[in-house]
């Protein structure tokens, strides 16, 4: 997927989970930070960061938050694009595992709304994204915060399993520095119980990092996964 129209700002401060005060050629303005997630190491103030102008009429926030310079690497911050660089790879073949004709997002099943429903002659698959941006030592972790909706996908993945189904949940890291991936247990512990319960009733969980640069963000390597 590629970046286009990016424009070079300063991270000045959070001012709520979806707004941040940027400053753009010395002048401060407000940017829609897509994610709610905490990303309290990445969102310091003097960081740079990329921003492009919002498309929309009549908003408040005058720009959209996509990258911030993490040291001597660039991470993506846009929590919506995991599902867009999840079904990209699907369709050009880049994940082992998925090999299915048939790519449905946003597909109703029980009580929840699943990212995609993959079917083919490898029969159907139900599949949960997550958005992973802490990346601490190398090792990614979700959540950053408690997240009682992930959970409840989780445990939807379990029953499809359950009733004869395949399932996966995708961690996918926006990072492109991670070299592993375990579940956060110190922030969200019954996430981390419901994962590990997860694997073992037989959901697929994998993750990947990414390459992040400014012109292109796209999924890159395999990561290992560790639950315990």
């Amino acid at each position: 997927m590629q970046f286009t129209g990016l424009i070079r700002g300063v991270f000045r401060r959070r001012d709520n989970r979806f707004r941040a005060t940027v400053s753009v050629d010395g002048l401060e303005t407000w940017a829609h930070v897509p994610n709610s997630g905490r990303l309290g190491e990445l969102f310091t103030p003097g960081r740079t960061v990329w921003l492009t102008p919002a498309q929309a009429a009549n908003r408040k926030t005058s720009h959209d938050l996509k990258l911030v310079e993490y040291g001597p690497v660039l991470v993506s911050v846009d929590a919506r694009l995991p599902n867009l660089l999840f079904a990209e790879a699907v369709a050009e073949k880049k994940l082992s595992g998925f090999d299915y004709q048939t790519v449905r997002p946003e597909v109703t099943r029980g009580n929840s709304r699943l990212d995609f429903r993959l079917s083919g002659q490898n029969g159907v698959c139900w599949v949960e994204t997550k958005s992973v941006t802490l990346v601490q030592d190398g090792e990614a972790r979700f959540p950053d915060a408690p997240t009682e909706r992930g959970r409840k996908h989780l445990e939807e993945l379990i029953d499809v399993v359950e009733n004869g189904e395949q399932a996966a949940v995708v961690f996918v890291v926006q990072h492109p520095d991670a070299l592993r991936f375990s579940a956060n247990r110190k922030t969200d512990p019954a996430f981390a119980e419901t994962l590990h319960r997860a694997a073992e009733a037989g959901v697929s969980v994998r993750a990947f990092s990414c390459l992040v640069s400014l012109e292109e963000i796209s999924i890159g390597d395999e990561i290992p996964i560790g639950l315990d």
